[in-house]
């Protein structure tokens, strides 16, 4: 690869035909950092997480009501006849999209209206994930700054959530708007902070659950029943040492982690918490970072050798401060980013620039990207990196032309894939090697894909013009001839798209 094809297609996220070829590959790629806008017009209309909140608080107050009701002596929650049960009319934000839904239970049969409400939350969710997912989509088809682009869907799956829960489903969208994106380009700490913050984070890793036993909380609990004490829930403490900051075996304990869960407690969201985290409903805007006194655990706790004797949010706060920085963070860190731009087996030189300018700059992320562009490994002409499906589609999209796709045609591209978007069903997200995404099975998926948009684009596409623009200097003797010697345009087309230099980067 040559240093221009390189800044297009390592560094960014593959070359549009009107690309010009960077005369200055390093500059180009700089000069994206103040190009880059966290709110591009492509995502004006992104739902937010505050409006996804409330439909969510408004689901549950429904619920509860709907369950107070089933608890009422006979006869009390009868609606009037032809009309919606008391619990759906209590939500404004669920009635509308009542209208006109198919009753799922038998002819006749009545309704369950507690399961009604869920399926309505889910097809309302599901609804914003497939539309927060085609915008993120054209964001990444529309940009000018396709580098920082990348980043955002780098640290989006360093700090994965996993739309599977229905709480999740609606908010993994604005959790990358909002927790991510404007932070891509600041500190660690900053984005580390607004990411353990975020409502779908919390909810994702049962944080707005967890509730210190000792806590004024968890000691009426323990008072009403015994045998049924609340309980400290360490899924967020617990990846937040071994996949947000220090990694995986760098020096601390199972008895640290548990410390950190007790130091997180009262951390939550309002009106979406369950459990003890009820005590936040009413603390806040829906879907608001809240701190609930009477679930934090008492006590200074000690983790990694330091005792941190704040009290209330500031202790997990002063932990996280702590760990923002931190050098096993710093390598933690490093380590993935050149994985992800350089090579699944990062070399450890690079690792090591990038590590020291994290810890020089206390976590500046501009700085860290310098110098992964400063050093010279990463353009090395060789390719080494295998794109990911998302890689492949949004390169192959930017290739034909395209300036935006349908959020149901991006969805189903990607589940066809194997990497629907915000679904990597565990926190440590996607896997960022080849040997994840390379194999036969996928392969043919992606020539499928590539002969379906082809089809399309292949009439007015000259593929020997394009592929040239697209791998400037850098197209083998090989594809060029296998493109002149297609059956077709949409044919020629299709090889260009599924050429081992589109494969790569």
């Amino acid at each position: 690869m040559t240093v221009a094809a390189i800044a297009l297609n390592r560094f960014g996220l593959g070359a549009q035909p009107d690309d010009g070829v960077p005369d200055d590959p390093k500059a180009y790629l700089l000069a994206q950092f103040d190009r880059y806008d966290p709110r591009p017009p492509a995502l004006a209309e992104a739902q937010t997480t505050a409006a996804v909140s409330s439909e969510l608080a408004a689901y549950f107050d429904a619920q509860r009501q709907n369950r107070a009701d089933r608890k009422a002596p006979p006869g009390a929650m009868m609606p009037a006849a032809g009309g919606t049960p008391p619990a759906m009319t209590a939500s404004p934000p669920m009635q509308p999209a009542m209208t006109g839904q198919k009753p799922s239970a038998p002819t006749g049969a009545p309704l369950d209206p507690v399961m009604e409400a869920r399926r309505l939350a889910q097809r309302q969710n599901r609804q914003v994930y497939i539309d927060s997912a085609g915008l993120r989509a054209n964001a990444a088809l529309a940009t000018s700054a396709p580098m920082v682009e990348r980043l955002v869907h780098f640290w989006a799956n360093h700090f994965a959530v996993s739309a599977d829960k229905l709480e999740v489903i609606g908010l993994a969208g604005p959790f990358e708007f909002e927790a991510i994106r404007p932070h891509v380009l600041g500190s660690f700490r900053d984005m580390l902070y607004a990411v353990e913050r975020h409502p779908a984070m919390l909810i994702y890793l049962d944080q707005a659950q967890s509730i210190g036993p000792d806590s004024p909380f968890g000691a009426r609990a323990a008072q009403r029943n015994p045998k049924r004490r609340p309980g400290l829930n360490e899924n967020l403490a617990r990846e937040i040492m071994e996949l947000h900051t220090l990694g995986v075996r760098t020096g601390y304990t199972q008895a640290d982690v548990t410390e950190f869960a007790r130091a997180m407690t009262g951390w939550t969201t309002a009106g979406l918490g369950r459990g003890g985290g009820g005590g936040a409903r009413n603390a806040g805007n829906p879907g608001d970072f809240v701190f609930v006194p009477q679930l934090h655990e008492p006590g200074v706790r000690t983790i990694m050798g330091k005792s941190y004797p704040q009290q209330g949010e500031a202790q997990a706060a002063a932990v996280l401060d702590d760990l923002a920085v931190h050098p096993a963070t710093a390598k933690h860190v490093a380590t993935k980013l050149v994985r992800h731009f350089v090579a699944d087996d990062p070399p450890p030189a690079v690792v090591k620039r990038c590590e020291g300018a994290f810890l020089k700059s206390d976590g500046d992320l501009p700085t860290v990207y310098r110098a992964l562009i400063d050093s010279p490994e990463a353009w090395a002409p060789q390719p080494a990196k295998f794109k990911t499906p998302w890689e492949w589609s949004i390169s192959m999209m930017r290739a034909l032309g395209m300036q935006q796709i349908g959020a149901q045609q991006i969805f189903g591209l990607q589940q066809q894939l194997g990497q629907p978007v915000w679904k990597p069903g565990q926190p440590s997200g996607w896997d960022d090697i080849a040997g994840s995404w390379a194999g036969p099975d996928a392969i043919m998926r992606r020539v499928e894909a590539a002969q379906r948009f082809a089809a399309r684009a292949g009439q007015v596409i000259d593929a020997r013009e394009r592929a040239e623009q697209l791998f400037p200097g850098t197209l083998t003797p090989a594809t060029r001839q296998a493109i002149a010697r297609a059956e077709s345009p949409q044919q020629a087309v299709a090889l260009m798209l599924v050429a081992p230099e589109f494969m790569r980067r």
